[in-house]
């Protein structure tokens, strides 16, 4: 057990080493953007599946509520929270379609998709972020992996190679956090 605990912590601390050395100038691009945003009085939309969604909800709950001061609230939507909305989807058109219909029904061109995929290749995101382009809405990407679909297709992409899909959750975790920080001081 020791051992895994030991490889886990080192295996974080080299992803770390690269997070700090490679994506540093991205963290800082993806926040402006949201900066940009927030700014016009777009509304930040966030998607993903699984542990994403969670982070979705999360970082709605930062920007709508405060981070780490008091502050005006910043419009965001988890894409990820109205069972209602996404089972009917689900059941009427197909899981694939679950983020494009909320896109298409509430994304303008002065709003932003946050969309989170480890694998970079997430059907239903991969859609979504699509459609918002095409919306003319800016495009921030999370992945896990390098040279994705998803990647090519954002505006500004964190593309973090990682051995799996927590470790990536977790550089992921520490990024949008640090851009929460970023929006909170700079978005009013």
């Amino acid at each position: 057990m020791k051992q895994i605990v030991t490889n886990t912590i080192n295996s974080h601390k080299k992803l770390l080493d690269i997070f700090q050395n490679c994506c540093i100038d991205t963290v800082i691009e993806a926040a402006e953007m949201l900066i940009k945003c927030v700014r016009s009085g777009g509304c930040v939309y966030i998607c993903g599946n699984g542990g994403s969604a969670a982070d979705a909800q999360h970082i709605a709950g930062e920007l709508v509520g405060r981070f780490k001061m008091e502050r005006k609230a910043i419009a965001a939507v988890a894409l990820t929270t109205d069972t209602s909305i996404i089972t009917s989807i689900g059941n009427d058109y197909s899981y694939d379609a679950i983020f494009t219909r909320q896109v298409e029904a509430l994304v303008c061109k002065k709003d932003l998709l946050w969309a989170f995929s480890t694998s970079g290749t997430s059907k239903n995101v991969v859609a979504a972020a699509k459609l918002a382009k095409e919306i003319g809405a800016k495009v921030l990407a999370f992945t896990g992996k390098c040279d994705t679909t998803l990647e090519e297709i954002a505006d500004v992409c964190l593309a973090i190679d990682a051995p799996d899909t927590a470790s990536a959750q977790q550089i992921h975790q520490l990024a949008y956090h640090i851009i929460c920080d970023i929006v909170e001081q700079n978005a009013s």
